[in-house]
C-alpha cells in the first residue's frame, strides 16, 4: 500500500528503503468536461534545484526541451500532448544514486502549455496526482492526489525530492503560480528567452 499524502506532508522515501535507487515519479491529471475550446497540454518539469532553491545551470531544468540531465540523473520520459486515458500522463526517471551533489532538492511542476491564448488553468483541471514509484520492484510508494481547486493558476509545483542527513525525502507541496511555465523558470533561477 502507498503512503498517500496531503499537502504539506513530508514523508522518508529512502530510510525505509535503504537500497532504493532507481524511482519512477509518475503526474497525472484528468481535464473537466467543459473546456475552452482547445486542447489541453500539460507538462511535467523537474527542477534540480541547489541549497539556494536554485538551479545551478539550465541542464538542471529537465522538461520537454531538454529530456535527460547530463548526469541520466534524472529523465523525462516524453511529452504526452493530450492527456487522455488511465493512469500516468508523464513519467520522470530519477536515479538517486547518481544526483549530483550540489543539488538539493528536485522539484516537480505541472504546466499547462499556452494557457494565457488558450485561456486555461487548473481550475479546468481534476484528479491531478502524483506517484513515486519504486523502478526495481514496481511497487508504488507515495501517492499524492492534489485535492485543491486551483482556480487561476497555470502552473503548479506538485512534490519535491530532497536531501535530510544524507537520505531522501518527499515533500507535498501543491502550491499553484499564475505565470505558467515562465514563473516557475523565474522561481528556479532559470532564464527564459
Amino acid at each position: 500500500m502507498p503512503i498517500n499524502l496531503s499537502k504539506g506532508q513530508k514523508v522518508d522515501l529512502t530510510k525505509g528503503n535503504p537500497g532504493l535507487k532507481k524511482i519512477m515519479v509518475g503526474l497525472g491529471w484528468d481535464v473537466n468536461a467543459f473546456d475552452s475550446g482547445a486542447d489541453f497540454d500539460l507538462d511535467a518539469a523537474a527542477f534540480m534545484a541547489g541549497e539556494n532553491g536554485k538551479c545551478p545551470t539550465e541542464k538542471e531544468f529537465v522538461f520537454y526541451g531538454n529530456l535527460e540531465h547530463p548526469t541520466g540523473a534524472v529523465k523525462h520520459m516524453g511529452d504526452n500532448l493530450t492527456g487522455a486515458g488511465e493512469g500516468d500522463d508523464e513519467q520522470i526517471e530519477v536515479d538517486l544514486s547518481a544526483v549530483p551533489a550540489n543539488v538539493s532538492k528536485i522539484a516537480f511542476t505541472v504546466t499547462i502549455y499556452d494557457a494565457e491564448a488558450r485561456r486555461q488553468n487548473f481550475g479546468q483541471v481534476s484528479n491531478a496526482f502524483i506517484r513515486i514509484v519504486d523502478e526495481v520492484t514496481g511497487t508504488e510508494l507515495i501517492r499524492y492526489d492534489l485535492g485543491e481547486d486551483f482556480s487561476i493558476e497555470t502552473a503548479v509545483v506538485v512534490g519535491e525530492l530532497y536531501r535530510h542527513n544524507g537520505e531522501w525525502k518527499f515533500n507535498a507541496i501543491g502550491s499553484g503560480f499564475q505565470g505558467g511555465l515562465a514563473a516557475l523558470c523565474g522561481h528556479y533561477g532559470i532564464e527564459v528567452a
